[in-house]
């Protein structure tokens, strides 16, 4: 899927060909706060990645323990978002994944 949403139609009305069991979209207040809340997820997760970084480059030993449940509730947060939200979380995981990478650069022996 791509991330714009000025392509992505908006539906007035649920679709009547849609099963019963999907739920429709969540009132803008509630997919505010649940965006709100999964970008100070990754927030918290970018912080925790970044000292993580700076404990390895002094020659300190880590413990990532719980680091992939954390991304797994992130995941899981950013793909219950609506689409428009979802895609605005975006740039936040990008920037994760580059945090993990220079973690995982910062781990290789000299």
């Amino acid at each position: 899927m791509r991330c714009n949403a000025a392509v992505m139609p908006q539906p007035d009305a649920p679709d009547p060909a849609l099963p019963a069991a999907i739920a429709p979209e969540p009132a803008p207040e509630a997919a505010h706060d649940a965006a709100r809340g999964a970008a100070a997820l990754a927030g918290q997760v970018a912080t925790l990645l970044r000292v993580a970084r700076s404990l390895v480059q002094a020659r300190r030993a880590i413990d990532l323990t719980g680091l992939d449940g954390m991304v797994g509730q992130l995941c899981a947060r950013a793909l219950d978002l609506p689409p428009a939200q979802g895609c605005a979380l975006r740039p936040l995981l990008v920037a994760l994944l580059g945090d993990l990478d220079a973690l995982q650069a910062a781990q290789r022996p000299p």
